[in-house]
């Protein structure tokens, strides 16, 4: 197995993980409406297509700032839920 094959291999085994988390918290947040659970599925589905555009794109390209972004915009979501929740607790 080349490294290439390998990469691509654990980055789509990431993407797979985090489509996981996502679908896990919307259906948490289906049973309580919680906006907690909703901002956690759409950060976790952002996590997961920045992970298959990686896989989409070589390997060495990870360093394109829009990739970047992506993450940002998902880590900041994860903790603006989190400071809304204890808000409103």
């Amino acid at each position: 197995m080349s490294a290439s094959s390998l990469h691509s291999f654990l980055t789509g085994a990431g993407a797979t993980a985090f489509l996981v988390a996502a679908v896990f918290f919307l259906r948490f947040w289906n049973a309580s409406r919680d906006r907690l659970f909703l901002l956690f599925a759409v950060a976790f589905g952002a996590l997961s297509l920045n992970r298959v555009l990686l896989a989409l794109l070589e390997p060495t390209r990870e360093s394109q700032p829009y990739l970047y972004l992506i993450r940002l915009g998902a880590f900041v979501l994860i903790a603006w839920a989190v400071i809304d929740k204890n808000k409103r607790a």
